[in-house]
């Protein structure tokens, strides 16, 4: 590349550069990925370095953001604001690390590990004590006034320790959960308004409302992360600092940890990254500082980065395609679920060519057409879905998606009934469905019959050898048909008939799961089997029985009564009775048990016991567990760094025991049982 055409690069670049900030600070809705602008802005640094004449004051690569907006006031950073600079691998890691160890002439200094929260940047200021203004980052010297708006977020103190500095500034990153996320997005669509794309661009939007009163109603967070500057000695080190902000009063985020050496910070990077999914908000990648500030105040600054810094970050999890068609899958229950065939492209470093959709009113709600250019998401093994399309980049040729009026399994009408989100083929002996049962019922956690793959059961469907789940029990009698079909050896055979001899020993509780009704998941299924004891009495229960139990609603009970009155069900459970799969728990109805009665919710970390440990714990106790607070919740267990579940459950003035109470509660309780 000549002079001449990497000037040209460099225009189209910057060009790009400034429109994708634009989109991104200003309108709120992007149209590429991070990943994707942050090849574009690599690139034009490694030009400008390359060819440094080029250079100017204007570029991207010199500022941090975009200019703010005209509808709030400046305010002037007294420190500026800084980007970091990016590492996408182990090796650019290492040249970052090598760089600063020459500047400083070593290479065993500590650093600070800090969870990279996919947020909105804020800078507090505190005078005599008291919050007093807070601002956007903005363009890294003048951000937005956002201070009306930050007053509403609860987790911001509005007057600290007597022990802070008279004034100074504290940084932070302010978040949208994912719960919260998902909820705000239900509310938009419910009402027609356009969907968030993601929780970094939810809570830019909702600092960013000119009426504080919406941002008021949105569930945000932050976690303070440093200090812009202070009047007085501040500590001398970044972990202290972050120590010292707690100790007055702010929010700092429990996974920080202090690294003694590089191979401790990869450990960090590796360890967050296995957490990654099940953190309650979004995180793309973590961030690294050298922990003496005299050691960050002889790096200084190179650009707009601090050299003492860097986000080490984790592979891309969304990503822009084209979505090619939208095709049907019939599930077990019926439902026509639509997913997205997608023009191959790698999220998560996995190549992704098909998506979910939902159902057809999530793709009325977020105004998905074949054609559009869309987002696609992936997060760690679960399913890639589409979260919208980017319409900006419409050409006016997308079509709009509709349902189709037969099931494309088995050409039988389809309905959709009123309140309910999904379209169902109705139709019991559809071919769709009754594939999608044996799957479920052969599956880990249902009958976990070893052999019984999903290749296995579309053979033994097409073929004829079963027609529905209870058959399975009689492929004993079907050994030469077994042998005739594609790679069943006679070593195979023998493995799967004794697999599913073993099965007729699952406990009530998986066998009721396996059976695939509609809205019974396995801790229901759970609950059911303790109460009923047998398939038999479940079979006979009515609505208004089933309802008697906690957590059982309106839906579920409908749904199980719906399950036995259908003969081909019947026939099945008899199929099973006759071959001697186990259908019952033995004894009478049990006594009752110490928890019955009691619906606990746990919030916050447990350090005695895992959550699914204590949740097991207290099912077997005779208790059931919940993922929110509501009126029917009697407990709520208090963990470290409990989330809003607490403030609600202080609302509606549910108990609340701490990790060391709930224990002592279920030592009491099984002591009692045991005697």
């Amino acid at each position: 590349m000549d002079e001449q055409q990497a000037r040209k690069r460099i225009d189209e670049l910057r060009e790009k550069i400034h429109y994708h900030n634009y989109r991104y600070y200003v309108l709120d809705s992007p149209e590429i990925s991070d990943f994707e602008y942050d090849q574009l802005l690599a690139e034009l640094r490694t030009l400008e370095s390359k060819y440094p004449q080029f250079i100017t004051l204007d570029s991207p690569t010199q500022r941090v953001g975009a200019a703010p907006l005209e509808a709030f006031g400046a305010v002037e950073h007294r420190v500026p604001m800084l980007s970091l600079a990016n590492a996408f691998a182990e090796e650019e890691l290492l040249a970052w690390h090598k760089r600063i160890s020459g500047l400083v002439g070593r290479n065993d200094f500590e650093l600070v590990g800090e969870p990279k929260i996919d947020g909105l940047a804020v800078a507090l200021t505190y005078e005599k004590r008291r919050f007093q203004k807070g601002a956007t980052r903005g363009d890294g010297f003048r951000g937005e006034d956002v201070s009306q708006n930050l007053r509403t977020i609860r987790s911001i103190p509005l007057v600290v320790s007597h022990e802070a500095p008279e004034s100074f500034e504290v940084r932070g990153e302010v978040y949208l959960s994912r719960v919260g996320f998902k909820k705000l997005n239900e509310e938009r669509g419910e009402v027609g308004l356009p969907l968030f794309a993601n929780p970094r661009n939810a809570a830019a939007g909702s600092v960013r409302q000119l009426d504080s009163r919406i941002t008021a109603r949105r569930p945000l967070d932050i976690y303070i992360y440093g200090l812009g500057w202070a009047e007085g000695t501040v500590p001398p080190t970044q972990w202290e600092v972050l120590e010292y902000l707690q100790s007055l009063g702010f929010r700092t985020n429990p996974l920080n940890t202090l690294l003694s050496c590089l191979e401790k910070a990869e450990e960090y990077y590796d360890r967050v990254a296995e957490e990654r999914e099940k953190l309650p908000y979004e995180v793309d990648g973590v961030v690294l500082k050298v922990n003496s500030r005299e050691m960050q105040d002889r790096l200084g600054v190179v650009g707009r980065e601090p050299r003492w810094a860097v986000a080490y970050k984790f592979p891309a999890v969304q990503a822009h395609t084209r979505l090619l068609d939208i095709q049907i899958n019939v599930g077990r229950t019926g439902t026509l679920n639509p997913f997205a065939v997608l023009e191959p492209v790698t999220v998560g470093g996995v190549t992704v060519q098909r998506a979910a959709l939902h159902n057809e009113d999530d793709i009325k709600r977020k105004d998905i057409r074949i054609g559009d250019t869309v987002i696609v998401q992936r997060a760690g093994d679960v399913i890639p879905e589409v979260v919208g399309p980017v319409s900006s980049l419409r050409t006016g040729k997308e079509k709009v998606y509709r349902m189709p009026d037969v099931c494309p399994s088995c050409g039988k009408r389809v309905i959709k009934l009123e309140g309910e989100a999904m379209t169902r083929c109705t139709n019991v002996a559809c071919p769709a469905q009754v594939f999608e049962l044996v799957k479920h019922f052969v599956s880990r956690g249902a009958m976990d019959i070893d052999g019984f793959g999903e290749k296995l059961a579309a053979l033994l469907l097409e073929a004829g050898v079963i027609e529905d789940v209870g058959d399975i029990y009689y492929l004993k009698d079907r050994r030469e048909q077994l042998l005739s079909l594609e790679r069943m050896a006679e070593k195979s055979v023998s493995k799967l008939l004794l697999s599913i001899e073993k099965s007729k020993d699952r406990p009530l509780s998986r066998v009721i799961f396996a059976l695939g009704i509609r809205h019974v998941g396995s801790e229901t299924a759970d609950i059911l089997a303790q109460h009923y004891r047998s398939i038999d009495d479940l079979a006979q229960a009515s609505n208004e029985d089933l309802m008697s139990i906690p957590t059982i609603g309106p839906r579920i009970a409908d749904s199980i009564v719906a399950f036995f009155d259908l003969d081909a069900n019947r026939t099945v459970i008899e199929k099973m009775h006759r071959a001697g799969v186990k259908l019952a728990l033995k004894g009478g109805r049990p006594q009752v048990l110490p928890l019955s009665g009691e619906e606990i919710v746990i919030t916050g970390r447990l350090e005695s016991f895992s959550r699914s440990m204590a949740e097991a714990k207290i099912k077997e106790l005779g208790g059931s567990t919940g993922s929110s607070v509501t009126k029917k919740t009697t407990i709520v267990v208090v963990g470290a760094d409990p989330g809003s579940k607490l403030e609600r459950a202080r609302e509606l003035g549910i108990k609340q025991l701490n990790e060391r109470d709930f224990v002592d509660m279920l030592d009491s309780v099984e002591r009692g049982a045991g005697q």
